[in-house]
């Protein structure tokens, strides 16, 4: 039957509260999301516009797929896993619901042993989870110039942490640049052939949103 005033009115008051209370509130503002993006120059937007940088375009990206949110950029060019552990306690205030984590290119590109890089990414990830944040934690995977020992012992870290802690893996921070061609890499990249243009980040952060929006439906999980 439809709900006219009159047919409301012959419900009673019980009904009636039990009827609005199931109803849509018109007006009802979903709560805005907080995340923390923990990283280095790729994070932070080393040689961009700020508007063109990995987080406006990451924050802008999930507003347009309908998320209420607002990314911190918590990026710091040429920063290590130790650089981040040391800040993360005072980066994870009570305003941050969730974080990334993409740190541990500085780390390999300083040939630092791989032992030293997860006790840093352990401790951060330590951090958030007696803090109760959920964290996506972005792969990064070492070149080969240091030896495949090098590489098979920093490469597992991510996955192992990941599953130590509970935390949410993304493969790689550039999976959305599939290309292997270096020749057809180049046009997503600076001239230093190391930070990407704000084409690549568009690509960057088009293949690494559908990861951070499982990190945001942790957070809005009942």
């Amino acid at each position: 039957m439809p709900l006219t005033y009159g047919g409301l009115a012959r419900m009673g008051k019980v009904a009636l509260l039990a009827i609005l209370a199931v109803l849509p509130l018109r007006g009802a503002v979903a709560q805005e999301i907080t995340l923390l993006a923990m990283g280095d120059s790729l994070t932070q937007g080393y040689g961009l516009p700020e508007e063109e940088g990995f987080v406006p375009q990451l924050e802008a990206w999930l507003r347009a797929a309908g998320q209420e949110v607002q990314v911190i950029n918590g990026g710091v060019s040429g920063d290590t896993t130790a650089g981040g552990a040391a800040r993360v306690a005072w980066g994870l205030g009570p305003e941050v619901d969730a974080m990334i984590v993409a740190l541990g290119g500085n780390d390999f590109l300083r040939g630092i042993d791989p032992a030293v890089s997860r006790q840093n990414l352990d401790a951060i990830l330590s951090e958030a989870e007696a803090r109760e944040v959920p964290v996506l934690l972005v792969a990064m995977a070492a070149p080969g110039n240091y030896g495949a020992e090098y590489k098979a012992a920093f490469d597992a870290i991510y996955p192992e942490l990941a599953a130590e802690h509970g935390a949410l893996l993304a493969e790689s921070f550039f999976q959305g640049l599939p290309e292997r061609d270096p020749d057809k890499l180049r046009q997503y990249f600076q001239e230093d052939g190391l930070h990407p243009n704000a084409r690549g980040v568009r690509r960057i952060v088009a293949g690494l949103g559908p990861d951070v929006q499982r990190l945001i439906d942790e957070v809005v999980a009942p």
